[in-house]
C-alpha cells in the first residue's frame, strides 16, 4: 500500500495550520504543495505531516507544521525578499516556493553566517540566545524569526532592524529541542 502524501499535505494545512489562525494564502498554498517528506530521513517519513518535530539529522529538526506557518506568518515574507535559511531546509523551500531568493545554511559554523544583507533570516532549530551574527545580517527592515527556548517551553521572537535599532517580540510558544551547540551556557549565581 502506497502513502497517499499529497492527501497528507492538505490535511496537515487543515487541521493543524489553518485552525492555528495561520491566515495568510500564500503560506498556505506553499504548505500544500512543497514535499514535507523530502525532508524526512528513511525510517522518519511517516513522520513528516504529523504534529510533531521530526529529527532530519543529528541535533537538527523540522519545526512542527503549526510551529512552521505561525513563524513564516509573524516575519511576513514577501516575493522577492532576500532570505536566510539557517538550518532549515523544510522552510527554505517554503520560502523558495513564495518567490524569495534563498541561501541555505546547513552546514558548517551556524553561528557565522554569510555576508548580507539579508531581509528574512529564519532558523528551525530553537536556541537559547540568537547570535548576534544573525541579526547582524539583516538589512534595514530585515526580519529574524527563530525560538528561544532557555527552558521547557521557549518562545518564537522576531527581531526588526532599523537603520538606528534591533527589537524583537514574541509571538507564541513552541518547544522544539534546542539545537546542538546552542545550548544555553551555564553560570553561577547567588
Amino acid at each position: 500500500m502506497t502513502f497517499d502524501f499529497a492527501a497528507a499535505r492538505q490535511t496537515m494545512v487543515e487541521s493543524q495550520v489553518r485552525v492555528n489562525d495561520v491566515t495568510d494564502l500564500t503560506i498556505q498554498t506553499a504548505m500544500r504543495q512543497v514535499p514535507r517528506e523530502a525532508f524526512c530521513p528513511e525510517g522518519r517519513v511517516h513522520m513528516a505531516y504529523a504534529d510533531a518535530e521530526v529529527e532530519y539529522a543529528p541535533g537538527r529538526w523540522l519545526l512542527r507544521p503549526r510551529d512552521a506557518a505561525k513563524l513564516l506568518q509573524a516575519v511576513r515574507p514577501r516575493a522577492g525578499e532576500k532570505a536566510l535559511c539557517i538550518a532549515a531546509p523544510y522552510l527554505a523551500a517554503l520560502l523558495e516556493d513564495m518567490g524569495l531568493i534563498v541561501t541555505r545554511l546547513n552546514d558548517g559554523d551556524l553561528k557565522a553566517p554569510p555576508a548580507g544583507p539579508f531581509d528574512l533570516v529564519v532558523c528551525e532549530g530553537a536556541v537559547a540566545d540568537a547570535p548576534a551574527a544573525w541579526t547582524g545580517v539583516l538589512g534595514d527592515g530585515g526580519r529574524l524569526g527563530v525560538v528561544v527556548r532557555k527552558g521547557p517551553v521557549g518562545k518564537v521572537r522576531v527581531y526588526l532592524k532599523t537603520a538606528a535599532d534591533l527589537g524583537w517580540r514574541e509571538v507564541f510558544d513552541a518547544t522544539p529541542p534546542l539545537m546542538a551547540g546552542f545550548e544555553p551556557v551555564a553560570g553561577f549565581a547567588f
